[in-house]
């Protein structure tokens, strides 16, 4: 806890170890290339939108009604009559055309994609399907070797539940590629640059090392550096996550995107370019966001076995067929193999299971940013939290009174409220609130005067009288009563801020300032330590603060006093002795670290690069929402691989049959119910994916 108009020890230390400007050009440049990596590592849906599969699937649905109305092999299996006139049998072929090559080029080219880096997937299977399902029906069509191969409509259907699949699939898959632009917007475009005759506005681009800046009141700093004139209250909430404004005065470093809350200061920017705090933050993100990546969906493995599951009987059924002397047989019952190869049902396995998670954790105020991180939360070991705004209110709270002899604590909260009424920092917000929660009647004051890093005087009732910290006291050679000391020095030991209440050159008293720990937090810490998971707590505040909200919460690990850029290495610490890490924090300086986790979690109420970098995003503040997404995990991963095996069982069992392993029994699977086994397994596969809608993810229930 910082002291109130005192020292602000907080994140001091860090801000001089890296003072730095920013160029704003370079920050965009770099956000562009890290987009252009995403879109180029994102595997088979590289060079796609959603807006793109979601146009392709709707004109392929629509087109898909008269393929099925003129098809004689759905006709059959509905027991109705094909409309009949001159051109109506062209109707499928031309149509179903269009189709495939309209509907179904993003798989084609993925295919060929996955053929090129001899990596077989989705995309390849489903290329397979279509292609021998298009070319065995113009040969049909075509009355060529008097095959019965009409696929048309199983075509159709085929292209539209895949580009389903995958429009749901991209609108579930977020991505954390916007982290970088959020770092460049924390800077504003412009700079006023001191001159010679005056100032001059500059882009932040045109900065350069030793410019003087003129920052003005309740403006964002446009650059790095140091203070050279003025004394301000500098609101680093962006950077640090912290809600308390902090002194800064002539020497002290500052960072660009803080904003001087109220009186303006003139900056010497030191750093420029790359060399620059976020900048440093902004290559961390994009190599931690590279790193993780790189996982594969469990559909494409899935995928990948049935390709060469497919091909292999494809081959073998061919030869075999052949070899009892029947092409015709050979060339149908391998063309019918390839065709049902490729379920509806897998494509659709993970994409229903992943919006369904999504939705539902939407409804439950936690925001699924990234497809691979609901998957990864089942495999945490720890849960790393960011201590102020996250486990604790994030605004300092009284938790302590002490008065000399002859003070009430109505009087005291009464003295203190009224010097402190006519302040905006949060320290004087909390001392007004314990006012009114006493009851007190708080008398107006006057002549207020804020003393930098010293606290506020006040006159009140016609005395003078003042609240601050050591810094006030030992100015005016003031001492404190023995029975204050004693009950102010349990406070100093466990990390509390001090602040004396004085009159007349007198203390009356004491308060005791801390960070609150929220109530859900002993909640949550309480649900993960259940489900067998270990809490980290990292903060830069002292070990003693860290110490005593660790041993309120029983906290298994305390990272303390930690830099900001110091926070992704202690991730990095984590995961080398093996542990799988979900990092929760609000700040920039949380930003690589979420990054760097295997699941990465922002708090809503904290800053939008934190949120970007972040693999998941809790609406609101509530810790328990974590145990409720690692249930969700656990929960939408079971239904995953009840499908895949479903899906995949359809076709361990549909593809010997439809290759003809009991022709000697004389059952052979024919396409056309190998088609209606393929749409029920894709019936099965929605309904046990709505399943996941039973799920209890209130926070409020979390045990």
């Amino acid at each position: 806890m910082q002291e109130h108009h005192g020292d602000h020890q907080h994140g001091d230390a860090a801000m001089k170890t890296q003072p730095s400007g920013v160029d704003h050009s370079t920050m965009n440049h770099a956000g562009r290339d890290h987009d252009d990596h995403a879109v180029h590592s994102h595997g088979e849906h590289a060079g796609h939108s959603v807006a793109m599969f979601r146009d392709r699937f709707w004109l392929s649905l629509i087109l898909s009604i008269p393929v099925l109305v003129f098809s004689p092999m759905v006709g059959h299996l509905l027991g109705y009559t094909v409309p009949d006139f001159p051109g109506a049998s062209w109707i499928p072929p031309v149509i179903g055309t269009f189709i495939f090559l309209y509907g179904g080029m993003p798989f084609l080219k993925g295919g060929w994609g996955e053929i090129k880096s001899r990596q077989p997937g989705m995309m390849l299977l489903i290329s397979m399907a279509i292609g021998v399902a298009f070319i065995a029906s113009w040969v049909t069509s075509l009355g060529i070797g008097g095959f019965d191969l009409d696929f048309w409509w199983e075509l159709a259907l085929l292209v539209v539940i895949m580009l389903l699949g995958h429009w749901i699939e991209m609108r579930a898959l977020g991505s954390a590629s916007g982290a970088l632009d959020a770092l460049a917007a924390l800077l504003p475009d412009e700079a006023e640059r001191i001159t010679a005759d005056g100032t001059e506005t500059v882009a932040i681009g045109e900065l350069r090392h030793g410019d003087l800046l003129l920052v003005r009141s309740g403006s964002r700093l446009p650059a790095d550096g140091v203070i050279a004139e003025g004394t301000a209250e500098i609101d680093e909430s962006m950077i640090t996550g912290e809600s308390k404004t902090v002194s800064r005065t002539v020497g002290d470093a500052v960072t660009a995107g803080t904003v001087a809350t109220d009186n303006s200061l003139r900056v010497q920017v030191t750093a420029i370019g790359e060399d620059t705090a976020l900048a440093g933050i902004q290559r961390l993100v994009a190599e931690a966001q590279a790193s993780t990546s790189r996982a594969q969906a469990l559909a494409d493995r899935a995928a990948a076995f049935l390709f060469y599951f497919a091909a292999g009987a494809g081959v073998i059924t061919f030869i075999v067929w052949a070899l009892l002397g029947s092409i015709p047989d050979a060339v149908t019952r391998t063309v019918t193999v390839l065709v049902i190869a490729c379920p509806h049902a897998l494509g659709l396995a993970i994409p229903l299971v992943i919006a369904i998670s999504t939705e539902r954790a939407a409804r439950a105020g936690v925001l699924i940013k990234n497809r691979m991180a609901l998957e990864r939360m089942r495999t945490v070991d720890v849960v790393l939290f960011d201590k102020t705004g996250t486990l604790t209110k994030g605004e300092p709270t009284v938790t302590g009174i002490a008065m000399d002899d002859g003070v009430t604590t109505v009087e005291l909260l009464a003295l203190a409220a009224a010097v402190e009424s006519d302040s905006e920092h949060p320290s004087a917000r909390a001392i007004v609130a314990a006012a009114a929660k006493h009851g007190a009647a708080v008398p107006p004051a006057s002549d207020f005067q804020a003393l930098a890093g010293r606290g506020v005087t006040a006159t009140v009732n016609g005395s003078p009288a003042a609240v601050g910290g050591p810094a006030l006291l030992a100015e005016h050679g003031i001492t404190v009563p023995e029975n204050v000391t004693a009950a102010t020095q349990a406070w100093i030991t466990r990390g509390a801020s001090v602040l004396h209440v004085m009159r007349d050159g007198q203390v009356m008293g004491a308060v005791a300032l801390e960070d609150e720990v929220r109530e859900e937090s002993r909640q949550a810490i309480a649900a993960l330590k259940n489900r067998g998971i270990k809490v980290a707590l990292i903060t830069g505040d002292a070990r003693q603060v860290a110490n005593a909200v660790a041993a309120e919460l029983d906290i298994d690990e305390v990272f303390a006093e930690v830099l900001p850029q110091d926070k992704d290495q202690k991730v990095r610490e984590l995961q080398s002795r093996g542990l799988k890490v979900a990092m929760v924090g609000d700040g920039v300086n949380d930003a690589p670290a979420l990054a760097r986790a295997e699941v990465g979690i922002a708090i809503g109420a904290g800053t939008d690069v934190a949120m970007e970098s972040a693999g998941v995003v809790l609406a609101g503040n509530d810790p328990r929402s974590v145990v409720s997404m690692i249930d969700l995990s656990h929960a939408s991963y079971r239904k995953m691989w009840q499908n895949l095996v479903w899906a995949a069982g359809y076709n361990v069992i549909s593809v010997p049959l439809a290759a003809g392993v009991l022709a000697f029994a004389g059952f052979v699977l024919s396409p056309a119910a190998g088609a209606v086994l393929m749409s029920l397994s894709t019936i099965v596969v929605a309904l046990n994916a709505q399943l996941l809608r039973r799920l209890d993810l209130n926070p409020e229930n979390v045990r």
